[in-house]
């Protein structure tokens, strides 16, 4: 028997799956790029920068504009809801201590939890201006590679913080837009039973409108949001100066004072006050599509300011006015109410816009770490990579959405629900930024220390008064948090599994080069490309000579590669050279903020001094088809259903590579599980 009989009668018997790097695995991991990156290449045209890559004054502005309209809708809103909460969702009395008490409270968890913890340390934790927890959690190990030794003590929290967003983040839109479409209970009682038919139409156009962009959005409601936020100043001052008194609350003795008259109830409360910063983490998750100094300036000339007066003049109202139900709402003159009603309808569904613009870039991120398989994904600017839409991510956020309306009917009843996942994600941000101010910063330990000590004492206080919510509704963000979870690490343990399986029948390249300059094969026309790791024949090629015994003329053996940075500059995308015997190695790097368009970017590379025309060129890759045996392994019987079935709904591997169909083969392969 000849070499290469022997070679795929070897293979035939085996019959297992490619390695990660087959498009069935998505994009293989690279441990360093070959070449440095630009910094701010994730940042529009050059002509908008200066020398250093910073945003100048014309973009800079519209960038601050387009933060306010994407970044601060979620905590921008939370005066509709929060500091009524903290009444009467205690039943708390609105006597002159409470009221500067509860004022107090908001006032610091601003100041210490957005302003000092947010913005001015956790933002500087980026990624090459790439933000969110996970990414916090790659800056300290490594996210690829096997769940082992201190990954399995940082990747999981990293991990399980993204799936509490994605929790708690489907209640922001719900919350968000029942609060404000209530607003017209107070105008006109007899909207009532409309509320919430009027609620999930406005849903459905938010969702429906996020397949426009991002950058679309953002140009749209950032001016929005900027009158919102002037409209809260104006209200909150028109009260303020109606009862001045209460300026004092930025005392923290009137907070001391609130715990040691109320006891365990104003414990409690914090479970409401954690209302305000709700959206914080926003603020990191977001910072892709915008920048550090955008997001910060746009925090401190305009939306701390405007929520500080807005919800000091609520607490004015309270002193001056007994018996006030809706704060927000009838702070307006009745001249202005239906105007109020209207805007802060407008503020909710921005607020929703938070949530959903940050789910789309932690699902990315999840994609092109391996923890979630591949997903339709569509960019939607031309000049901000980060801007992208996943029309599976929004259809999920929706559907679960109106669940949540029709679940619970008001916002009140969200209320009691709301907080405990993202509590628990910033309490996780806390712990993952001290490891991280020790192992990339540097810092002495007590300095790191203090950072944790301050903050996490702080998240645990907010977290426990959450807890008492887990049987009103609380344990729904978690259970959802908890499945998404489960979802990550079955995917990552799953094709973990399948890959190594097929380690020890892999093929090297240079065997089959050996056997077929030895013996030959009958060649046909044109180039084939097929996917292959880096020292490995691809199966897919196994596959062809097997059944059809032929080589196409020349033969492409890419190997595409996800660096660890968020993108790599067009120098650095890919390379080729020759093996011999009509046969190339050719990669094609990405980051992992970037969605791999190979076909493209294959075209401009030379092969013996031309590039590859596309009607010649024909791809091969391999579909999967799981089978589900009682053999043993890292995945019980339901997991590998779940496995199987993720696979199943995973995108098409020409769509996710950008292969153009009618150029692609596929074969298809069985693989035991």
């Amino acid at each position: 028997m000849g070499a290469t009989e022997g070679l795929l009668l070897r293979f035939a018997m085996s019959e297992t799956g490619p390695p990660a790097s087959d498009p069935s695995a998505g994009a293989a991991p690279s441990s360093e790029p070959a070449a440095p990156i630009v910094t701010g290449a994730n940042i529009p045209g050059p002509s908008q920068h200066d020398a250093h890559g910073a945003p100048k004054g014309g973009l800079q502005l519209a960038l601050t504009l387009g933060a306010l309209g994407i970044v601060y809708g979620d905590i921008g809103t939370s005066p509709l809801y929060a500091l009524r909460e903290s009444f009467h969702g205690h039943h708390l009395p609105a006597s002159p201590e409470n009221v500067l008490g509860i004022l107090s409270l908001i006032f610091w968890s601003l100041v210490l939890v957005i302003s000092v913890k947010y913005c001015t340390f956790v933002l500087r934790a980026d990624n090459e201006g790439e933000g969110g927890i996970l990414t916090l959690a790659g800056l300290i190990v490594r996210l690829r590679g096997r769940l082992q030794g201190r990954r399995w003590l940082v990747v999981p929290m990293g991990l399980f913080g993204v799936a509490l967003l994605y929790g708690d983040g489907t209640i922001t839109p719900a919350i968000s837009v029942l609060s404000a479409v209530e607003g017209l209970e107070v105008l006109a009682p007899a909207t009532t039973p409309y509320v919430i038919p009027i609620t999930l139409a406005i849903l459905a156009g938010l969702f429906a409108f996020q397949s426009k962009g991002t950058e679309r959005v953002g140009k749209i409601f950032g001016p929005i949001t900027l009158v919102w936020f002037l409209v809260l100043a104006v209200m909150g001052v028109s009260w303020i100066v109606r009862a001045p008194e209460v300026l004092w609350a930025v005392n923290p003795v009137h907070a001391v004072t609130f715990f040691a008259h109320n006891g365990l109830l104003g414990f409690l409360v914090l479970g409401s006050v954690v209302l305000v910063i709700t959206g914080g983490e926003s603020l990191y998750v977001d910072l892709g599509h915008f920048g550090i100094g955008p997001i910060r300036r746009a925090w401190f000339a305009v939306v701390l300011p405007a929520l500080l007066l807005n919800y000091f003049g609520q607490g004015a109202m309270l002193l001056t006015t007994p018996g006030v139900e809706h704060p927000f709402f009838e702070m307006a003159p009745a001249w202005a109410l239906p105007f109020v009603v209207i805007l802060a309808t407008m503020a909710t569904v921005i607020a929703s816009q938070a949530v959903i613009s940050g789910a789309f870039s932690l699902t990315l991120h999840l994609i092109q770490f391996g923890y979630l398989p591949r997903l339709k994904i569509k960019h939607t600017s031309e000049h901000h990579k980060g801007q992208i839409y996943l029309p599976a991510v929004n259809a999920f956020l929706f559907v679960v959405t109106v669940i949540f309306v029709l679940g619970f009917r008001t916002s009140a009843n969200l209320a009691a629900a709301y907080g405990i996942a993202v509590t628990s994600t910033m309490t996780l941000t806390s712990i993952l930024f001290f490891l991280f101010t020790m192992r990339r910063w540097r810092w002495p330990i007590w300095k790191s220390l203090i950072f944790l000590g301050v903050f996490l004492t702080i998240d645990l206080a907010f977290l426990s008064a959450n807890l008492v919510k887990v049987a009103d509704g609380g344990w729904v963000p978690l259970v959802l948090a908890t499945l998404l979870f489960l979802v990550m690490l079955t995917w990552k343990q799953g094709r973990t599994f399948v890959n190594d399986a097929q380690v020890e029948t892999q093929l090297p390249i240079e065997m089959l080069l050996e056997d077929v300059a030895r013996r030959g094969v009958e060649r046909v026309p044109g180039v084939a490309v097929f996917v292959a790791s880096r020292f490995a024949t691809p199966s897919a090629l196994l596959h062809n000579l097997k059944h059809n015994h032929v080589l196409h003329e020349k033969n492409v053996l890419l190997s595409v590669q996800t660096v660890s940075r968020p993108r790599v500059t067009a120098t650095e995308r890919g390379s080729i050279k020759p093996l011999g015997q009509g046969f190339y190695r050719a990669e094609l790097a990405y980051g992992f903020f970037e969605q791999p368009c190979v076909a493209d970017d294959l075209m401009r590379l030379e092969l013996d001094g031309q590039t590859l025309r596309p009607m010649e060129t024909s791809y091969f890759i391999r579909r999967e088809r799981l089978v589900v045996t009682p053999k043993k392994g890292p995945l019980g019987k339901l997991r590998k259903q779940l496995f199987a079935l993720i696979q199943h709904a995973s995108a098409d591997t020409a769509d996710y590579f950008g292969l153009p169909p009618g150029r692609v083969i596929e074969l298809g392969e069985r693989v035991q599980l």
